[in-house]
């Protein structure tokens, strides 16, 4: 059993993920937003995700609903120039898949014509027509249960989720839906370690958790979480490898005192006029146009 990741030349498909989960090999994604996150992320990961999060992560917002169809293709596209190894799964923003059929697939076909491999959608049975309507048109479908952001002001915040008996039930009985509806993964989010497990070990595609423990099929975490690029509080599942923020913000520091101790740049950062040129211009008086050059004699 091969537990090691693709050639960086080989694309990451769907049925390569399906294996790999069947074989025990635990499946790897983050987010990324733009070509510089993505060449980062890319040789590592097997899953990029672009994410609604990037509302709150890169734009300023409190939480993912503000985010459009128009922002998301903007990332999209961009990470998806860098023609990634890893699969590349777009997340369908707030009201993107809510209004009826035909709107979510113009909106997940915009995905994949701008370079996406699958789409992502939040929700349980609400959402199952919307599921078998991109499946049938061909559209590989991540799901997402657990703590979804997109219903932060139905749950009341972000708080785990499927604690008691009938809400972990459900979640079980929704997973098995999306399952039956096509989807080929699912993100589980936010719902206890034990509940996952399960969730889990009785489905056929694999499960990514986020804040649902070790015995899912793979793991996300947000880049900039997992890079310490974010100050703030941090949620109990994030882990951070570097102090990323601290060692930019540290970056920074350095060069603002060299600039103000005129020590950067020197002359080896500096360009520098020919001798000839040099002279003519250091010859230059105001009003004097007797140099040969653009506009002289």
């Amino acid at each position: 059993m091969s537990h090691h990741p693709a050639p960086a030349s080989a694309k990451v498909t769907i049925p390569q993920l399906l294996r790999w989960a069947s074989e025990g090999r635990r499946l790897v994604m983050t987010t990324a937003y733009d070509a510089f996150s993505a060449k980062l992320a890319d040789p590592v990961v097997d899953i990029t995700l672009v994410g609604d999060s990037v509302g709150n992560v890169l734009l300023g917002f409190d939480n993912t609903l503000p985010v459009t169809m128009a922002m998301m293709l903007h990332h999209v596209e961009a990470v998806a120039r860098t023609q990634p190894r890893s699969l590349l799964v777009a997340d369908m923003p707030y009201l993107s898949f809510h209004l009826g059929k035909e709107d979510t697939l113009r909106n997940a076909g915009a995905f994949i014509r701008a370079g996406a491999a699958a789409v992502k959608l939040e929700g349980g049975p609400k959402r199952l027509d919307m599921v078998h309507a991109l499946v049938d048109a061909e559209i590989p479908v991540m799901g997402h249960l657990g703590l979804t952001p997109q219903s932060v002001h139905m749950m009341g915040g972000f708080k785990v989720q499927g604690r008691d008996a009938e809400h972990a039930i459900q979640i079980l009985e929704d997973a098995h839906k999306l399952q039956a509806a096509g989807c080929f993964a699912l993100v589980l989010e936010g719902i206890p370690s034990d509940l996952a497990q399960r969730v889990t070990e009785t489905l056929r595609i694999p499960t990514i958790g986020i804040g649902a423990g070790p015995h899912c099929s793979g793991q996300v975490l947000v880049l900039h979480d997992l890079l310490g690029l974010i100050q703030g509080h941090k949620p109990k599942f994030v882990r951070v490898y570097a102090d990323g923020y601290g060692t930019l913000q540290s970056a920074l520091q350095h060069w603002s005192q060299d600039v103000r101790d005129g020590a950067f740049p020197n002359a080896d950062e500096s360009y520098t006029l020919a001798e000839a040129v040099r002279s003519q211009v250091a010859q230059w008086q105001p009003g004097n146009s007797n140099l040969a050059g653009p506009g002289g004699p």
